[in-house]
């Protein structure tokens, strides 16, 4: 896991529908990161479909079985 001032951080999961052109992780200590899709532009190109289909890598990464662009929870807690 990702050590940001001494706390352990993962990804426990990934939602595209609650905020519209927004991604959503929730994060392994309870913590919730919204940010706009246009952030991510590989991702922006996916279809409604396509962003469904996301995958977790150990607790650190993410990413999509139409992308070949791997992306970390430190991609996310920079934003």
């Amino acid at each position: 896991m990702c050590k940001i001032k001494e706390t352990n951080i993962g990804i426990k999961s990934l939602d595209f529908s609650g905020h519209r052109g927004k991604l959503c992780a929730v994060l392994t200590d309870g913590r919730v990161i919204i940010v706009p899709i246009g952030f991510f532009p590989d991702i922006k190109k996916l279809s409604v479909k396509e962003r469904e289909d996301w995958m977790i890598l150990d607790d650190q990464f993410f990413t999509f079985h139409n992308l070949s662009r791997v992306y970390a929870v430190t991609d996310l807690m920079r934003l």
